[in-house]
């Protein structure tokens, strides 16, 4: 989720049937509702990514600074972060930390960005801190110098006060987008800071080179921390130790293994934290949401929000491991992601091709017509379906797929993240307020 638009969508809110969630529905349905803002976009008019740092700033200020006070961790990094978040936060948990984390986008429900210990936030707790940012969006609007927060930063904003309220010690943050001017960097004083991988993607906003994309993650780098990354490239460590050299910051490269980066990156960050090994090998993690997450055996079903060419990648590799006959794919992606390199990733190892599109009215799907002729280029002998209701394509998918073969749901966060609710309901992630 980018900080530079109202991005978000109640998906399948329509369908809660218990009226204790009404306040819920209604907080999601008027944060979705500010994409209609007249937005003071000053990025656009002068380049300078930064005011969306100093824009979230000046809101939190308004807010008495709820970030202060945190041992923060912060991740970016192409692909990866996300579950890096998700085992540091299993970890420190599992030692009796207190600790909050903050993800995006969320899969299916707008709880899922926001943990404490082993729980999201309430629907109640959502809908109350929703109700105190009001006045201080209204009051932004009419006197920040720096206009209207967007949705990723009124909502990382929410998650701040969550975090207060809940009295945390630790918070580990991931970015939305890149490094130096992510509104993440809002805070000051990380103790440690991770990047898990270079590689392509929002080459518009973060640089076509790598060189140029490295330089703007290691801006979550600052005077004070302790840096770890399992990149491996020299001319992208070397951006990095040059970073960490001139800001005196211990620098730690993780030779990790192909198979299980972000957990042997953790697992060193845990060691820095000095948690104890035992409680290291005691925890039994739980991947998040539609990060290979598997729904249903025969046939196997799995869940990927894999969206990047890195992040499709380190699927394949996955879906290699198994050894479950045939894969058949429904894939759904973005307009603006590079969708050549996403399905030269991934479509050598397809039985069948389903392709659809995710229906959230907030964000561009990619051109079916676009998608199929690429994929036909790259494999000419591919059987191809398209559809354009996603659930209809989940149907087909279900029907020709054997019980001894897998069913693999990629290309968006919100394509997987809304089928899930075929197994997962909405309404049993307000109430349990877990991951499943």
């Amino acid at each position: 989720m980018t900080p530079l638009l109202f991005i978000g969508e109640s998906v399948g809110l329509k369908n809660l049937s218990m009226t204790k969630f009404n306040n819920y529905k209604k907080a999601v349905e008027f944060l979705n509702s500010l994409i209609n803002l007249p937005i003071k976009n000053f990025m656009l008019k002068t380049g300078d990514r930064q005011i969306f740092v100093e824009r979230l700033t000046w809101f939190l200020r308004e807010l008495k600074n709820p970030e202060k006070g945190f041992k923060y961790i912060h991740i970016t990094g192409t692909a990866g972060k996300g579950s890096t978040v998700n085992y540091l936060h299993q970890i420190l948990t599992k030692a009796g930390k207190k600790v909050g984390s903050y993800y995006s986008p969320y899969p299916t429900t707008a709880i899922e960005n926001i943990k404490v210990g082993n729980l999201y936030i309430s629907p109640a707790d959502f809908a109350k801190l929703a109700d105190k940012l009001k006045p201080i969006i209204t009051k932004a609007i009419l006197s920040s110098p720096y206009g209207a927060p967007s949705y990723f930063e009124i909502f990382l904003s929410l998650a701040f006060l969550y975090f207060k309220q809940e009295k945390c010690e630790y918070v580990i943050l991931e970015t939305g987008l890149g490094g130096t001017h992510d509104a993440t960097c809002v805070i000051k004083n990380p103790i440690i800071a991770a990047i898990t991988c270079v590689d392509y993607d929002h080459q518009d906003l973060l640089g076509k080179t790598l060189t140029k994309i490295a330089t703007d993650k290691s801006g979550i780098i600052k005077k004070g921390c302790k840096f770890f990354t399992t990149e491996k490239r020299s001319h992208i460590l070397k951006i990095f130790q040059d970073k960490c050299l001139k800001l005196k910051v211990p620098f730690h490269q993780i030779k990790a293994s192909a198979e299980s980066p972000n957990l042997t990156l953790v697992k060193a960050i845990a060691q820095e934290l000095k948690i104890p090994e035992k409680i290291v090998n005691k925890t039994k993690f739980q991947n998040l949401p539609c990060r290979f997450e598997i729904m249903q055996k025969k046939p196997l079903v799995i869940l990927d929000g894999s969206h990047n060419p890195a992040k499709i990648k380190f699927l394949s590799q996955n879906l290699k491991n198994l050894k479950n006959g045939r894969i058949n794919a429904i894939i759904g992606m973005a307009e603006n992601k590079d969708l050549a390199g996403s399905l030269k990733a991934i479509l050598p190892q397809l039985s069948q091709l389903i392709l659809t599109r995710f229906d959230n009215s907030f964000r561009k799907s990619a051109d079916l017509k676009k998608l199929r002729n690429l994929s036909l280029n790259i494999k000419p002998d591919l059987n191809i379906k398209v559809f354009l209701d996603p659930w209809e394509a989940l149907d087909y998918g279900l029907k020709i797929t054997h019980p001894q073969d897998t069913l693999l749901i990629a290309g968006s966060f919100y394509l997987a993240g809304r089928l899930r609710t075929r197994w997962i309901t909405e309404e049993t992630i307000l109430k349990k307020r877990r991951s499943f």
